[in-house]
């Protein structure tokens, strides 16, 4: 039985799940990014437990429809920005549409109604979080961030970065405090 889990945004998370859940008694059959596949349906005491479980750790169990396809809009962007940024070359829209076979209009009016904001201003937030860390790991020049993030040009990762963070990247890579937001809190 397939279960959705509410900020997992990364390998780590993953694997405390995995192990809470397991420490639960509970076999695991497969775990991805938002999603838990066990052996067994769970019973309403058992998804109670998990449930309670998750919360103290920062995640909690998805129930109805509309908030697991947010949680897939999301899980999809974080896994698009920070782990395979190279692979949109079409639109966001349209790569979105294509992995979750749905109607972009729909998704992005769910999306809006649900979350108070666009899929555009969350995916244009990763892609900031994204930056911010590059910056601080200073592997990589600022033209080098850009084209691994796909911007067009230097200059509109340098705006959208100053939009969204009021700081220029020059003058954020110079400041030591407070510069990274855990992912799900962006």
């Amino acid at each position: 039985m397939k279960y959705y889990v509410k900020n997992m945004v990364c390998d780590r998370c993953k694997m405390v799940v995995k192990q809470e859940i397991e420490k639960l008694g509970l076999q695991v059959l497969s775990i991805s990014l938002g999603e838990i596949e066990l052996i067994e349906d769970l019973n309403s005491e058992q998804k109670q437990h998990v449930k309670e479980v998750l919360e103290t750790l920062g995640f909690s169990l998805i129930d109805d429809k509309k908030s697991r396809l947010i949680e897939q809009v999301k899980t999809i962007i974080i896994e698009l920005v920070h782990h395979d940024n190279s692979e949109l070359k079409i639109n966001l829209s349209d790569y979105l549409s294509d992995r979750l076979h749905l109607d972009y209009n729909y998704i992005s009016n769910l999306y809006s109604e649900v979350e108070g904001t666009t899929i555009e201003k969350y995916y244009i937030a990763q892609k900031i979080e994204r930056v911010k860390e590059l910056i601080v790991y200073d592997e990589l020049t600022l033209s080098e961030i850009a084209f691994k993030l796909n911007y067009s040009s230097v200059a509109h990762l340098s705006s959208q970065f100053k939009k969204t963070t009021g700081l220029t990247p020059s003058y954020f890579k110079n400041i030591k405090a407070e510069k990274r937001k855990p992912l799900d809190k962006v």
